[in-house]
């Protein structure tokens, strides 16, 4: 963005803006995906979708929820 509004070039921000696009659609495919086959509840879908929006929340989330979702119960086997 301060390319843009600072030294008037807004082709660094379109390419930008494409590839952040991209990658939310992936990880919102990918959520539905791995949701799906690993049988998440709806509570775990919640907090993957809710990281989806926040800034850096999926890394948290990452690490909270997915890499220890066997010790707190939140994928059903």
């Amino acid at each position: 963005m301060p390319l843009k509004y600072m030294f008037d070039l807004p082709k660094p921000t379109a390419y930008i803006g494409m590839a952040h696009g991209v990658l939310f659609t992936l990880y919102v495919i990918l959520v539905l995906i791995v949701g799906y086959q690993k049988k998440w509840k709806l509570i775990t879908l919640f907090w993957a979708f809710l990281a989806s929006l926040l800034p850096f929340a999926t890394f948290i989330v990452d690490v909270k929820i997915f890499r220890r979702a066997d010790d707190f119960d939140l994928i059903r086997k």
